[in-house]
């Protein structure tokens, strides 16, 4: 837990029934297991760990424990904290927590401070959004720069927030070696160039071009 919350903090916070009518769920994304919830110490945002595709209709929210060091909330928050003492635009991490099921598997949460006005980038589809789409790719370049490897990058954990753009959702993600090269990051451009694909559908063809050119326009200038 970031230690500026812990005066405040219960671990009935976990809990989305608990906030009863100041938790209200969030419709874009989030598999419908995250919550905007108002806190005593501001908006924030819940999220309980839970799989998608193929494997979470058999197993939607439980996960084989194999040591505390390995549960995926502790390792999102231990990132997402290095990442937003580095300065990276990621929400800040205020708590992470686990429950155990029986003795093989157990389920995770974590709690991050909610980035005000923020919108997925989907919401960004007119063609005079080709500005957010160029910094979007700047955004993007910088974590790849430093070698962050997000898990699922997609439009719906690219947000807009002003003139910022923020990554969210690091489950799974990481800081690539070195020493394994660099195919990971046209890999991870191109599971967001499907999401465009998927998410924009409904966006003219020749438009729809146009805004993944401003975003890899981005992307190949640093931002620039």
């Amino acid at each position: 837990m970031a230690r500026s919350y812990v005066a405040d903090f219960s671990e009935q916070w976990f809990n989305p029934e608990f906030w009863a009518e100041r938790a209200v769920p969030v419709t874009k994304g989030g598999r419908g297991s995250a919550w905007f919830v108002h806190s005593p110490v501001g908006d924030l945002v819940l999220r309980q760990f839970s799989r998608g595709g193929l494997p979470g209709r058999f197993i939607r929210s439980e996960y084989v424990y194999t040591g505390e060091d390995r549960v995926r909330s502790f390792a999102e928050f231990r990132l997402l904290d290095q990442l937003y003492r580095q300065g990276f635009p990621v929400p800040e991490p205020v708590a992470a927590g686990y429950q155990r099921q029986a003795s093989l598997f157990y389920r995770a949460s974590i709690i991050i401070r909610r980035i005000p006005g923020a919108a997925p980038l989907t919401d960004y589809s007119g063609a005079d959004c080709l500005r957010v789409w160029k910094a979007a790719g700047g955004c993007v370049r910088r974590f790849h720069d430093a070698r962050v490897y997000h898990a699922d990058l997609n439009c719906m954990n690219i947000l807009v927030a002003g003139r910022a753009v923020y990554l969210i959702d690091f489950d799974r993600g990481k800081i690539v070696p070195l020493m394994q090269g660099d195919r990971w990051k046209a890999e991870n451009i191109g599971r967001l160039q499907r999401s465009v694909t998927k998410c924009l559908g409904d966006v003219d063809d020749s438009l729809r071009l146009r805004l993944w050119q401003a975003f890899m326009a981005g992307y190949e200038g640093g931002g620039q």
